[in-house]
């Protein structure tokens, strides 16, 4: 499957962006879905995941309550709403994908396929 990221710029904290990743190859609900993010000096990190079938999300505390992951399998996309943006949500997201479609996996290594990254840039 190729994933392509889309939807990252600049915005004021406070606000908001949807970022999307478009997948295509093999049908898209057969993949757990998810988003990571990668900040200038850090490593890549775990921020949200969904099932293959849409039915479960998981997040990290740092975006809980802020961001929201979903998905359109008709589509074959995922989105991540991202609200309250604070500026250390500034990184490089990616979308990434992995085959056990029913789990919700937070490592990066258990992610086999990965988009190319887009940058959010949130200014204070």
């Amino acid at each position: 499957v190729q994933l392509q990221a889309s939807g990252g710029g600049l915005v004021q904290a406070g606000g908001s962006l949807r970022l999307s990743c478009a997948a295509s190859g093999r049908t898209s609900g057969t993949y757990a879905m998810g988003w990571f993010r990668q900040a200038p000096g850090k490593e890549r990190e775990f921020a949200a995941t969904i099932t293959g079938s849409g039915g479960n999300t998981r997040y990290a505390d740092s975006v809980k309550g802020r961001f929201t992951i979903s998905r359109d399998n008709a589509k074959n996309t995922v989105y991540l709403q991202m609200n309250s943006l604070k500026p250390e949500d500034t990184a490089v997201y990616y979308c990434a994908a992995h085959t056990y479609a029913g789990s919700l996996l937070v490592s990066t290594s258990r992610y086999e396929f990965w988009g190319q990254g887009t940058q959010v840039t949130v200014s204070s």
